[in-house]
């Protein structure tokens, strides 16, 4: 099968490049080669791109340029924002965290438990969310930080931010959050969501990979856990990947220009996905808050069958499930049990995240192929 014959439903895996962002990269590549700092005019139109796309970057988030930190990915910049802050509060205190968290922020926060920090962890109610009373009682005046995603990788459940950075706020908490997922498809605002450190991934909006930012509010201590030398503000050390920071600058610059038009898009085919799916197969289940979620994120528990199954009867779409396998066993997704449910239900789950260009056809094409693979593996 043709890669052009596929139905590319993994977006919130990873996305490609968008033509614009390739262009601005271009001559980064190849003449625009200088170190941003070096003194030359080589190093000084490396240097002014750089600072370009911190702006860039900026005002998507709606942060000023300062605060804006640029990393090698997302999973750097959870790292830099939850240990570094530990870090600067001399390794103690207390993180309260949530129980649907990706490994980028559930492993640093293991880490520091193995080492004596106390780790909190929320659960979720039926859609996947953060229940905002049990947040408020859990933060205390011990808390240190706080650290919530803005939305799920797998359900897209989007989380109450802004409820639990007030409540952190008074409890005189630092607030994190990863918007790797969010941004590009749903209004993030930094000073909307109260939070002091937010972190983002370029390939998760159409920018290169290896390449992410870290907002980091003014005046919040936070010491970096890779040494070298002052590289952005001395919390990241280590030459700038110019040319992919001017992609993920080209990407964010299209993601505030384009955001209504395509989140409104993308909402439309993917409920033309769910209405086909749940039409023809009986029981077919939504993970996931119905509403408050985001606009490109379908998540599904198929009845009678695990989702890797459907995937393999179906090899035209392109999707995942975010269950694991392992000796030829299939285990459901934490997030999913998480959730409360069953793990013989769990199995069945499949996530279809849509892009930028994802269209109508292909969403009838994914529905007609993962109907016909669901029927043929229960023999309906």
């Amino acid at each position: 099968m043709q890669t052009d014959d596929l139905i590319y439903l993994d977006h919130n895996a990873t996305t490609p490049l968008l033509p614009e962002v390739v262009d601005a990269m271009l001559p980064y590549l190849r003449e625009h080669f200088g170190n941003p700092s070096s003194g030359h005019l080589f190093g000084q139109r490396a240097h002014r791109a750089v600072e370009e796309a911190r702006e860039q970057v900026a005002q998507l988030i709606g942060c000023e340029a300062d605060e804006v930190i640029f990393t090698s990915g997302g999973t750097e910049a959870n790292n830099l924002a939850i240990r570094g802050v530990i870090e600067a509060a001399g390794g103690a205190g207390e993180v309260v965290t949530s129980s649907v968290e990706h490994p980028a922020t559930a492993q640093p926060c293991a880490w520091l438990e193995q080492r004596g920090t106390t780790v909190t962890r929320l659960g979720v109610d039926a859609t996947g969310r953060v229940r905002e009373d049990e947040a408020a009682r859990a933060i205390t005046d011990a808390t240190t930080l706080v650290t919530v995603m803005h939305s799920n990788n797998e359900t897209g459940t989007l989380q109450p931010i802004a409820a639990i950075s007030q409540a952190a706020r008074a409890a005189g908490a630092l607030v994190h959050t990863d918007a790797a997922q969010s941004l590009g498809k749903v209004p993030v605002n930094v000073q909307q969501l109260g939070v002091d450190l937010l972190s983002c991934a370029g390939h998760k909006l159409y920018a290169p990979k290896g390449v992410g930012a870290l907002y980091i509010r003014r005046g919040t201590p936070i010491a970096p856990f890779t040494l070298g030398a002052g590289h952005e503000r001395g919390l990241r050390p280590g030459t700038e990947n110019v040319a992919s920071i001017v992609g993920l600058g080209q990407a964010a610059l299209a993601a505030r220009r384009d955001l209504d038009e395509v989140a409104e898009r993308m909402r439309y085919l993917r409920d033309l996905l769910w209405s086909r799916l749940s039409a023809a197969i009986p029981n077919l289940a939504l993970n996931g808050h119905p509403e408050l979620r985001l606009p490109n994120t379908l998540n599904v528990r198929f009845p009678g069958v695990t989702g890797d199954a459907v995937l393999a009867g179906a090899p035209e779409v392109a999707a995942s499930t975010g269950s694991a396998c392992d000796a030829g066993q299939t285990s459901a997704s934490a997030v999913i049990l998480a959730m409360g449910i069953p793990a013989e239900q769990a199995v069945g789950a499949l996530r279809l995240s849509l892009g930028r260009d994802s269209d109508e056809t292909q969403m009838l094409r994914a529905a007609h192929a993962l109907i016909e693979s669901w029927t043929q593996a229960v023999g309906a």
